[in-house]
């Protein structure tokens, strides 16, 4: 059994990465009270993007393509962000409403893009990004063997955002205007806060690391953009609920979810999952994200002005 569970984390760990980076996208956006559903579309769009760059390079730079994919797929989350920020911000438009079409247009413009760059809608990247034990940290009794070894080094990347993150959002004056924006944009309005630019500011990093969440994906799981990114954004977003809005509880929750996936995609593999019906096990990852949000729904501390268009003249 335990040598079992040593085999899946590294799997669990690749697949929570992802989830867990697109999720702090979404926590930017809605500790400033823009309500962020369109996750899922970030996420196409720096597949598609990160996919282009690196088929593109792949052949000239070799491994450094891939990381030239995750920047381009950055950029271009940030660049299309501003469609939402815009909406959201600007026009005072339904937010859901927003994030929806942004998820809808995504898909279609970047596969519309795909046939008319490539002749397909699919684009297969040429290369991935190779697993390494990450240095000193694979040392580490244990846990160093179930977290660090056989790694990518977006597992490296994803811990710094993380704890940047912590960092600006509880130890510094922009956290702290973020999170005013999110909790009451008029008190914070009265206090000289730019509520416009603090919003526009959290949507575009929203959506840049949504698109990086996205490009990682890609180079490590997926290996081509195929117009969707298979539910992930959606589980980003459960996670983001299930996680209290906090950084940490974001790592526990995107970690549990990174989890009940592997647990449905290797258990082909493990004999005391075999007998369960294909169907469960697909199904398992969804099931649990949906009881998640059903016990922790109630108990959930969203920002208090979250989904809440600002005026500036009206209270």
């Amino acid at each position: 059994m335990w040598e079992t569970i040593i085999q899946i984390t590294p799997h669990a760990i690749a697949f929570t990465i992802p989830l867990l980076i697109v999720s702090l996208g979404g926590l930017y956006s809605e500790r400033s009270g823009v309500v962020n559903i369109g996750l899922e579309g970030f996420m196409v769009v720096g597949m598609f993007a990160g996919a282009l760059t690196v088929s593109l390079l792949a052949p000239a730079m070799q491994g450094t393509a891939i990381w030239a994919g995750l920047l381009m797929a950055t950029l271009a989350g940030a660049v299309f962000a501003l469609l939402h920020a815009f909406a959201c911000v600007t026009l005072n438009a339904n937010q859901v409403i927003s994030g929806t079409a942004i998820n809808m247009v995504a898909g279609a413009l970047t596969t519309y893009f795909a046939r008319l760059i490539t002749g397909s809608g699919n684009i297969v990247i040429p290369i991935a990004m190779p697993r390494h034990n990450l240095a000193y940290l694979a040392d580490i009794p244990i846990i160093g063997e179930m977290l660090f070894s056989r790694a990518y080094a977006s597992t490296l990347l994803a811990l710094v955002i993380l704890a940047v993150s912590a960092v600006l959002i509880y130890r510094t004056r922009f956290g702290l205007r973020l999170r005013a924006c999110g909790e009451n944009p008029h008190a914070a309005d009265a206090a000289g806060i730019n509520i416009y630019r603090m919003r526009y500011t959290a949507v575009i990093i929203s959506g840049a690391l949504a698109s990086l969440g996205g490009a990682i994906f890609l180079v490590t799981i997926a290996g081509e953009y195929n117009g969707t990114a298979g539910g992930l954004g959606f589980l980003a977003l459960a996670a983001l609920i299930f996680g209290q809005w906090k950084p940490i509880g974001l790592l526990g929750a995107t970690l549990f979810f990174g989890l009940a996936s592997t647990i449905a995609n290797v258990s082909r593999i493990l004999p005391y999952l075999a007998h369960i019906p294909d169907i469960v096990l697909q199904t398992f990852p969804y099931v649990v994200t949906l009881l998640a949000l059903v016990l922790f729904s109630r108990s959930s501390q969203a920002p208090k002005a979250l989904g809440e268009p600002y005026d500036k003249g009206r209270r």
